[in-house]
């Protein structure tokens, strides 16, 4: 299972809620063969606690075309927790929407649940195909009314929406969902426990219980 975790904007806590479902994902039972976060934004390394893993990455194999073998891939993965590995970003840019969508057929093709970070995706952006390949493609928004402004006509239909919900905004599920014509599968109130863990490294270890429940299933 492929599931791609993207947003129209930045800011909205994308890396988060797909490393936190990754992380979540690892822990269930039902995951018997792990789960692979594959990092195309750049931030999970840092928002797990864990050291920048530097390069070769998915943008070097992105890059090398086909020249590098498929199972260059699984050479790359780096073992974060248990159950859970992660494929780094690297360091080049990634230009070619031709290879993202080669890679989007291998992720999908895999044994294992994939989770993605693909941070923005754009119309006319390379990762494009990440977001439209997808066996569940999450569009991460807020309940902010500018955030929502871009999201009106996004650049590939979501099959979900994963709502980060701020306290006292006027704008409820109902209003996000009818906008962006996708239902809400995993509702996420903006936690002060999420911020300290990401601030302190620990969210690989201490998932806030809340946070956890809510992102349980959407990947």
């Amino acid at each position: 299972m492929l599931t791609t975790f993207w947003s129209v904007k930045g800011g909205v806590g994308c890396t988060v809620t797909a490393a936190t479902s990754a992380v979540v994902c690892s822990r269930d039972p039902s995951s018997a063969d792990g789960v692979v976060i594959a990092d195309l934004a750049g931030d999970v390394p840092a928002t797990l606690g864990l050291p920048d893993p530097g390069a070769p990455g998915l943008a070097e194999w992105l890059a090398a075309g086909e020249t590098v073998a498929a199972d260059a891939l699984s050479r790359m993965e780096l073992g974060v927790a248990p159950g859970l590995v992660l494929l780094p970003r690297g360091r080049v840019p990634i230009v070619d929407p031709e290879r993202v969508a080669v890679l989007a057929s291998l992720l999908a093709a895999d044994s294992r649940d994939v989770v993605v970070d693909a941070g923005v995706v754009t119309a006319s952006g390379p990762l494009l195909p990440l977001a439209r390949d997808a066996h569940r493609s999450l569009l991460v928004a807020r309940n902010c009314y500018l955030g929502l402004r871009r999201a009106v006509a996004p650049p590939v239909q979501p099959s979900g929406l994963v709502l980060v919900r701020e306290p006292g905004r006027s704008l409820t599920r109902r209003d996000v969902e009818s906008c962006i014509a996708a239902p809400v599968v995993a509702d996420v109130e903006v936690d002060r426990a999420m911020a300290r863990a990401v601030d302190a490294g620990l969210l690989l270890h201490r998932t806030p219980r809340a946070v956890a429940a809510a992102l349980r299933g959407a990947a």
